[in-house]
């Protein structure tokens, strides 16, 4: 159960888990994407306010759970994040033996909620012997949001009347590397021309005004593009 003043995913109920995986190997040939394909991954994200939590079983199902903090409370990463990792690995049934990859969002973000997620991960990783991998949580952003024919421009709220973007194009590729800009900068990444573009993120929330001006479509407030997905 969530602690007070949060909230957080359920996983379904009556969920069947993945058989167990059996003991690790590579399959015959010598496939490494085959096996990182069949891999258990564990992975989570604490460069926001949430604490977000995702699990792919070697069966290829996956599961997530969040931790939201009520509105102007603390960000609950510390207390959460091995609670919401410890959980999904039971309802999948498995161990923490049975993990091979640990994905770690990088941000950008705030400096605290980094700190505790990268370096709860790299304890874990060191411990299983798991393989670490580091993940851009702009590019999770963008890749939730990625629609045909549509740019993305991720965007998270930094504080100090600015925000950290980075921007793809049409085809998925990015054609801005991470920043922080201020609005203004913000709305002049805009592709113009008629073209179409969203823009998602937290921070596309708070600066909505002048990137709607510039021609972005910004999703509405609540909208689940905005929040870092857990699966």
């Amino acid at each position: 159960m969530a602690g007070a003043g949060s909230r957080m995913d359920r996983p379904r109920a009556g969920r069947r888990p993945c058989p167990v995986r059996a003991p690790r190997r590579w399959p015959a040939g010598g496939d490494v994407r085959a096996a990182r394909a069949m891999s258990v991954v564990l992975a989570f994200d604490t460069a926001t306010a949430a604490t977000v939590a995702g699990l792919r079983a070697a069966c290829g199902e996956t599961s997530g759970l969040r931790d939201d903090p009520a509105p102007g409370a603390r960000p609950n990463h510390a207390r959460r994040l091995l609670e919401l990792a410890d959980r999904l690995l039971a309802d999948a049934g498995l161990r923490w033996s049975d993990v091979e990859r640990i994905g770690v969002g990088v941000g950008p973000g705030t400096f605290t909620g980094l700190r505790i997620g990268v370096a709860t991960a790299r304890a874990l990783a060191q411990a299983s012997g798991a393989e670490l991998v580091p993940v851009s949580t702009l590019e999770v952003l963008a890749r939730a949001a990625r629609r045909s024919g549509f740019g993305v421009l991720a965007a998270i709220d930094a504080r100090r009347g600015e925000a950290f973007a980075a921007r793809w194009d049409a085809d998925g590729v990015c054609d801005l590397a991470q920043c922080a800009l201020a609005p203004d900068a913000l709305a002049a990444l805009s592709p113009g021309s008629g073209a179409a573009a969203l823009a998602v993120g937290d921070g596309a929330v708070r600066f909505r005004e002048p990137l709607e001006a510039a021609g972005f479509s910004v999703p509405p407030d609540g909208d689940g593009l905005h929040l870092v997905a857990p699966g």
